[in-house]
């Protein structure tokens, strides 16, 4: 699933990532709105991953959604 379905099926999907990653708000994932690279960095600053690690979440989470 890219980037685009992402965004297109986030409100589908929203309570799946808020399942996943508890430590993000409401408010992070409503700013989010499907936004992979926001997601990301929300994941760097929450849980003080690395970029590449938070990346990597966000591509592994979306192709478990497929």
């Amino acid at each position: 699933m890219n980037k685009d379905i992402i965004a297109g099926k986030w409100t589908q999907i929203k309570g799946k990532a808020q399942a996943k990653w508890g430590d993000l708000t409401d408010d992070d994932f409503d700013t989010a709105e499907g936004n992979a690279e926001y997601l990301s960095g929300r994941l760097q600053e929450r849980y003080g991953w690395e970029r590449d690690r938070a990346d990597k979440e966000v591509r592994d989470f979306s192709q478990t959604l497929n």
